[in-house]
């Protein structure tokens, strides 16, 4: 298979035949070119080796290379680079007789540019380079592959890479959001089902493992997979095989599994929400893809691309950006990574009312850099006391954690919260105060992180400094006359339920008193009595 052509300089004709023979076995083919020759764009070049040094004579074929093909130039010379070609050269090797090292990383160049041609990732910094090696040198093989980073990195862009860059290339890719299905609908959508299955099951289906075979399929938000799905997807990893739901035949597929996350499942696994034996099966191979604020010197790369991309699907005729602007976009943290720098460019490219964008086109959060207040934290990296800190327990920050990826009615939690901590609810009782939890609403910050306030004074969620080990679980005092128990595992509907169903207890069922006691309206409390299955 051909892999592109690579053009080599015949200055050192001993040092190109080795080359020729080293690229045509590595599946590329070869030409060899005068240092006066007009090179063809038609014959798709990706490489240019320079041998016997990057002479003025050979000038031409660097220019020709950078302008009109715009490949990569490599040059074997012993001799200092002739001062206007040094910016134009990719790479320089010293000794002629490294052309086993000419081959392997113009190789691992020749496939990065491929790769960000073909997913549209853009990245020059030494992080980025990093991760689109290691892309280049997982998709040839077999293993499964677990994507992290940040939400916004550009984790599926790396999925579709590995994919196109695979012997499965010709295959089916296909993408499943897992946090965006629910635990049913998700084992349906994966495995497909039998008619009658369920209600609504009318007729058989197939699942996209099934649709997807021979290909790749890529699981984003893996962290987010209920446990029995996780099950299911162990024994496809560990047998090639799986069952429809509601069916009893066993379905065979060959399927490379490339999954992604923006969550430690290391911690998931502690916390008993992830299997181990999944983990270490989806972690053979790994690709950790920086954030945006951690490769600055990418920002005026993507802005460009950005832009171009923006005028040309929105037909404006577009200049580009200022020198103030594009610094304003540099020093910005980027919460959201290149999916927020991108939708921002696009914007300002639509509304800006000049062809350039200027520092006034950028929105004010981004000039003041307000929005960096949206940047991930650890719930440990926002704790100050280390007295207190050597308190927390995986139980605790599960449930802090819970509060801020859950979107449930968080208006209604909100308030019973501010009543537990105007003490109304829950009491302090000399125990240690962890913190207290503000607004959390969708993907808005929360208004106070977890701060360490007085002890005596201030009032929040009670920790007992006494966590049993034999119910792996710990309690909130209360005044109520059932103990309010978070164990891991719960979501924030258990939470709320055992809440609720505590402060019916301590009022005699008196529902009035019930939702002052939590801060909510009684219209409220009724339709999640109802919810909860609690009139009994």
């Amino acid at each position: 298979m051909n892999e592109g052509q690579v053009l080599i300089s015949t200055h050192d004709l001993s040092t190109a035949g080795l080359l020729r023979d080293g690229f045509k076995s590595s599946g590329y083919s070869t030409d060899l070119v005068t240092p006066d020759e007009e090179l063809s764009a038609e014959d798709g070049a990706v490489l240019l080796v320079l041998t016997g040094g990057a002479e003025q004579g050979q000038s031409s074929l660097v220019i020709q290379a950078r302008d009109k093909l715009h490949i990569p130039v490599f040059v074997i010379s012993s001799q200092p680079l002739v001062a206007e070609m040094s910016q134009d050269v990719d790479e320089v090797f010293d000794n002629p007789s490294l052309t086993s090292d000419v081959i392997l990383l113009g190789s691992r160049l020749i496939e990065r540019r491929r790769l960000q041609r073909l997913t549209g990732i853009v990245g020059e910094t030494d992080a980025m380079i990093e991760a689109l090696e290691r892309v280049v040198q997982i998709a040839p093989v077999e293993s499964t592959v677990l994507v992290t980073g940040e939400s916004g990195t550009g984790k599926e862009l790396v999925a579709r890479g590995i994919h196109a860059l695979s012997p499965r290339r010709h295959e089916p890719f296909i993408a499943v959001n897992v946090a965006a299905l629910s635990d049913t609908l998700l084992e349906s959508e994966l495995f497909g089902h039998e008619k009658g299955a369920f209600t609504g099951a009318i007729a058989s289906r197939r699942g996209l493992f099934e649709i997807s075979n021979g290909g790749t399929i890529f699981l984003d938000e893996i962290g987010d997979m209920a446990l029995l799905t996780q099950t299911k997807l162990l024994r496809v990893l560990e047998q090639k095989e799986f069952h429809k739901v509601g069916g009893e035949k066993s379905i065979k597929v060959d399927v490379r599994i490339v999954a992604a996350t923006n969550q430690d499942l290391r911690r998931l696994v502690s916390l008993g929400r992830f299997r181990r034996d999944l983990y270490f099966r989806l972690n053979v191979l790994s690709i950790t893809l920086p954030a945006l604020r951690d490769r600055k010197a990418d920002v005026p790369t993507l802005v460009e691309t950005f832009v171009l991309e923006a005028s040309s699907r929105h037909d404006r005729d577009f200049h580009g950006i200022s020198s103030d602007a594009m610094e304003i976009l540099v020093n910005y943290l980027w919460p959201g990574n290149v999916r927020e720098l991108k939708n921002l460019v696009e914007s300002m490219v639509v509304l800006a009312p000049g062809r350039v964008i200027r520092p006034e086109d950028i929105p004010e959060e981004v000039r003041t850099g307000g929005g960096q207040a949206l940047l991930p934290a650890l719930i440990d990296q926002t704790v100050h006391s280390g007295e207190v800190q050597k308190h927390l327990k995986p139980e605790l920050e599960f449930v802090f954690r819970t509060l801020v990826d859950l979107r449930l009615d968080m208006d209604d939690l909100r308030k019973e919260f501010e009543a537990y901590r105007s003490g109304e609810g829950l009491t302090t009782n000399g125990e240690t105060v962890i913190g207290t939890v503000g607004s959390v609403s969708g993907d808005k910050p929360i208004d106070s992180v977890i701060e360490i306030g007085a002890l005596t004074s201030q009032r929040g969620i009670a920790v007992s400094e006494e966590f049993p080990v034999a119910d792996s679980g710990w309690k909130l005092s209360s005044p109520f006359d059932e103990p309010v128990v978070f164990r891991p595992g719960m979501t924030m509907e258990d939470v709320e339920r055992q809440t609720i169903s505590a402060v019916l207890s301590s009022v005699g069922g008196n529902r009035r008193k019930a939702a002052k006691l939590l801060g909510i309206g009684e219209r409220t409390l009724y339709r999640k009595i109802s919810k909860y299955e609690l009139d009994g």
